[in-house]
């Protein structure tokens, strides 16, 4: 490293499971923090069955572990010695399980005041679904994302990540990075609350916008963009391609590159509305010229004139790509149990700072004696 990390000085307490609540302690765990996962002990709920597997080695890499069960008042007590001088401590439990086990924000800011405490649920703290199990699939339903999802008439689809749980997480660890921000000024922590349905709608950006403001509910528009003509996947001669040729200057730089210049001359073509307006008819005749040559000559020939076009990858493919090569997507990580590990790093550059993965996940309670005796 090159410098030093930028969150070296923070203590988190990692109370989470399943995906969105380790996703947002991997943003710490990862820029530097001295992340602390507490699990039960063995047998209850335990994990160790999956610990080896690729999902947790991706999700906990970077943390120290500790086993502690908080029904237990031994347990109990060594957790409050730690959230004593922890600087955030992150939790996805239903929104009624952290008062029952008397560790909810505000039994534990009574303390440590200074503590930002970091909450993701299913479906929000309060409310009528407070209390539904919440998880990703149900939330891009709920969210809306599954019905603008999909080729027109096939009905909802899913989209192919956890898309709900990554983005809580990133909400909350965001959420949870400024109010350390703002402990700096004030001295007192914050809790914030994200939740899955919120983070969904969160998403739906523009998708939102034409519902709010416009009135319009966005229908399912399968690979092509929605609001934007010619914009979206296209067979080509041996496969497909995504290309992104829409507005006059892009169009026109498009038809004078294919020999279609009389597409400039159609009325139905003459402004980004009417190209909108006449959407199907624009769109078969773009997929009638991208068919004359191969994806390689689309993707060259369109970049070189500075009209956005790229390939459809496999997710191996992805990684053989050089421009993902270069930019250095992948770490490694020496694991004592599996070996050499290459694990997906964060999409972040900072300047001066190279960063390793420090340590593989940990082994159930690995850390325990550790902990409690230095923390």
């Amino acid at each position: 490293m090159t410098g030093a990390l930028p969150l070296a000085h923070i203590k988190v307490i990692d109370l989470t499971s399943a995906r969105s609540g380790p996703c947002a302690v991997r943003q710490f765990a990862d820029w530097g923090a001295d992340v602390i996962m507490v699990e039960a002990p063995s047998g209850i709920n335990d994990v160790t069955g999956v610990r080896h597997n690729s999902d947790f080695q991706n999700l906990h890499r970077n943390k120290r572990s500790i086993t502690l069960d908080l029904k237990v008042a031994d347990d109990k007590a060594a957790l409050l010695k730690l959230v004593e001088s922890a600087d955030v401590l992150v939790e996805n439990y239903r929104p009624d399980v952290k008062y029952r086990l008397g560790i909810d924000y505000a039994t534990l800011s009574r303390i440590n005041p200074r503590l930002v405490y970091a909450s993701i649920s299913g479906f929000g703290e309060d409310g009528p679904y407070r209390e539904r199990p919440g998880y990703d699939q149900i939330a891009q339903g709920m969210g809306g994302l599954m019905s603008i999802t999909g080729i027109p008439g096939q009905g909802p689809v899913r989209a192919g990540i956890a898309v709900t749980d990554v983005t809580a997480g990133l909400y909350c660890a965001l959420g949870a990075m400024m109010a350390l921000l703002e402990r700096e000024r004030t001295g007192k922590g914050r809790w914030i609350r994200t939740s899955l349905l919120e983070a969904q709608i969160g998403l739906l950006d523009f998708q939102a916008a034409r519902w709010l403001i416009d009135g319009k509910v966005p229908p399912q528009e399968g690979n092509h963009h929605p609001s934007a003509v010619p914009m979206g996947l296209f067979q080509t001669a041996d496969g497909h391609v995504n290309i992104a040729a829409a507005g006059q200057k892009m169009f026109t730089k498009f038809c004078q590159l294919t020999g279609h210049g009389e597409l400039l001359e159609d009325p139905r073509y003459a402004t980004f509305q009417s190209c909108y307006e006449n959407r199907d008819s624009l769109r078969q005749t773009v997929a009638g010229i991208m068919l004359t040559r191969s994806s390689d000559e689309w993707i060259r020939i369109c970049n070189e004139n500075g009209i956005p076009c790229g390939p459809v990858h496999n997710i191996d493919a992805v990684f053989a790509d050089p421009q993902v090569r270069h930019l250095r997507v992948t770490r490694q990580v020496q694991s004592p149990q599996l070996g050499d590990l290459e694990l997906l790093w964060q999409p972040i550059t900072v300047d001066g700072v190279d960063f390793e993965i420090r340590r593989a996940a940990p082994e159930h309670g690995e850390h325990t004696q550790e902990i409690l005796d230095a923390w």
